[in-house]
């Protein structure tokens, strides 16, 4: 299928792109860490075990000391910008013209979620299986769909116009 003029990706500027990433990323990183915290407490179990898993994942020596659960977070949220960044790319350099004002948000979530299928399907699983079992599925995924609201709630305040509106 061919774009027609007005229907290809608007021009993006790099800048204001990257800017909102991290502002998305951030939004849904906190996200994350507010629902976890929240879930923990309700189940009575200790957020601290989600953090130091994230540690154990990314260096396996550090999951027990004192600096796993500030580190775990610290990850957590550095790889939360990462991702705000590549959803924002994506989604906005890749949405065409005239494209329905739900579309947005839509996409990011969906993103949010073929990433939360990837990592605790494919890649969790043969890195760190134990981590994969910290939270049940659908905590971990109601995780990543509130980390795609608040990145499009983030986009939609903070991204400037819509390919749509462009």
């Amino acid at each position: 299928m061919l774009l027609q003029k007005n229907d290809s990706p608007r021009f993006v500027n790099p800048v204001q792109t990257w800017s909102t990433g991290v502002l998305a990323g951030l939004a849904g990183g906190a996200a994350e860490v507010l629902w976890i915290v929240i879930y923990q407490q309700l189940a009575g179990g200790e957020a601290a075990n989600v953090a130091r898993g994230v540690t154990a994942v990314v260096f396996p020596g550090l999951a027990m000391p004192t600096v796993a659960v500030p580190l775990g977070v610290a990850i957590h949220m550095g790889l939360a910008i990462l991702l705000g960044i590549a959803v924002a790319v994506f989604v906005r350099a890749g949405l065409p013209r005239g494209a329905p004002a739900a579309l947005e948000p839509l996409a990011v979530v969906g993103l949010l979620v073929l990433v939360w299928a990837m990592n605790f399907l494919v890649i969790l699983p043969a890195i760190n299986p134990a981590f994969v079992e910290t939270v049940p599925y659908s905590v971990s995924l109601t995780s990543k769909v509130l980390f795609g609201v608040a990145a499009a709630l983030a986009l939609k305040l903070f991204g400037g116009p819509r390919p749509s509106d462009a």
